[in-house]
């Protein structure tokens, strides 16, 4: 006989606000993050300062699944090139989901606004990384200039991923050809 182990009300919680923020958007009120958990309004305050302290804890309990969703492990012996190029088929892959709603990672910058907000600076720390990551593959893979290919790669990753979030268009066949003009372009390798 096997026992399975309830969730905490801290991972309910921490499931529900992902769930919720990420279909709803940020502005989801506490009531309906409790229900969603089956946590009473006390018990949230008792673990979290506040909604928004619970929402950048979800962000940064959530960022491990993104990146392992994304990134290619380290040392997996694949060039620079087909290391970014990785992680632009998995955007596309994961696009084509019906509950696909694009990076929640920037989905949070845009909706806060608020730099400052503990959330936001959750979702630019993720987001720094994965710009860092594209740099230091674009360095190994001997592009003329690192830093602007990161950018660059950036904004792709960004724009194809709110473009397939809001259904405004397909990214297969659109985002890899893309992304292999801009490596091209830079002399990767």
């Amino acid at each position: 006989m096997t026992t399975e182990m309830k969730p905490s009300t801290r991972e309910r919680l921490l499931e529900a606000a992902a769930t919720l923020t990420y279909r709803d958007g940020v502005g989801i009120g506490v009531e309906a993050l409790c229900k969603a958990a089956g946590v009473s309004k006390r018990s949230l305050y008792q673990l979290f300062e506040s909604k928004d302290e619970l929402l950048a804890a979800s962000l940064k309990e959530g960022s491990a699944a993104f990146v392992t969703g994304l990134l290619p492990a380290a040392g997996d012996g694949r060039s620079p090139r087909e290391r970014i190029l990785h992680v632009f088929e998995q955007v596309e892959s994961q696009s084509v989901a019906p509950e696909f709603r694009g990076c929640q990672y920037l989905a949070v910058q845009i909706e806060l606004k608020n730099q400052s907000h503990p959330a936001s600076q959750v979702a630019h720390q993720v987001k720094a990384n994965l710009t860092a990551f594209f740099r230091a593959e674009a360095e190994r893979g001997g592009a003329a200039d690192p830093d602007l290919l990161a950018r660059q790669l950036s904004l792709v990753f960004d724009g194809a991923s709110a473009r397939a979030g809001i259904q405004a268009d397909t990214l297969a066949g659109l985002i890899s050809p893309t992304v292999a003009t801009l490596l091209d372009a830079a002399g990767m390798r």
